[in-house]
């Protein structure tokens, strides 16, 4: 406060300064400024030849004569992948991992762990959807069925296989999609035959390859090769 240009300091170079805001005029294009937030995941530097010269490695040059190799590299920050992921892919509950990024595809949940009965179901059940390609886990602790409900949705499994006594006396298991909290009942017989086009359309790169398992008979039509719910075996 109080100081003089051309007195107290001599002016070096005089720039036109604004702190730019949301709906300021470009004065190149004149349309409004839009702002919005972002995470930088990966940057690419261009190291030019100060590595290449000292390596001495050079290409020919249509001239004839050796040039050094003008170098770039770059990085992919993981972390922020992932953390820009969760930000996107979220709810109350924990993480809603897509399928083609999740640690595992399906967590297959026995209710009563140890079970003569359930443990090697869900164990068998498991070995099915490996050998169809998914990445599977099991949560075979020995903790409520409520602590292990919870932990599968914090962890964010895109599909939860749950394996109980009662279910398996009627031949079926339950299955809840995690990202929108669908369920559904899965006759033991119809495993494979149910999960094998999600196999296919995850191989394919498909964010939601579970879901169609889950739609309603009147939008089934769309979906011919997929058992909608309640059809007739």
């Amino acid at each position: 406060k109080g100081a003089r240009p051309g007195v107290d300091f001599t002016v070096g170079e005089w720039a036109d300064v604004i702190n730019a805001k949301e709906g300021d005029i470009c004065p190149v294009c004149g349309k409004p400024l839009q702002m919005a937030r972002g995470i930088e995941v990966g940057q690419v530097f261009q190291l030019g030849t100060k590595y290449s010269a000292s390596m001495g490695a050079t290409f020919m040059d249509e001239d004839g004569s050796e040039k050094p190799f003008i170098m770039g590299c770059y990085g992919v920050g993981v972390s922020r992948s992932l953390a820009a992921i969760v930000e996107q892919y979220h709810d109350d509950g924990g993480i809603c991992w897509p399928a083609s990024v999740a640690p595992a595809h399906i967590c297959v949940i026995p209710l009563t762990t140890g079970d003569e009965v359930v443990q090697p179901a869900a164990e068998q059940i498991a070995e099915q959807l490996v050998e169809l390609g998914f990445e599977v886990a099991i949560d075979d602790r020995k903790e409520r069925a409520g602590v292990k409900f919870a932990d599968a949705d914090l962890i964010g499994w895109p599909l939860q296989i749950v394996v109980g006594k009662r279910g398996l006396s009627e031949g079926k298991v339950e299955a809840k999609l995690r990202r929108t909290g669908d369920k559904r009942d899965i006759g033991l017989g119809e495993i494979l035959d149910l999960f094998e086009p999600a196999a296919d359309a995850l191989a394919g790169g498909d964010l939601r390859a579970f879901e169609p398992m889950f739609v309603q008979d009147e939008f089934a039509s769309d979906l011919p090769d997929i058992e909608p719910i309640g059809a007739d075996e």
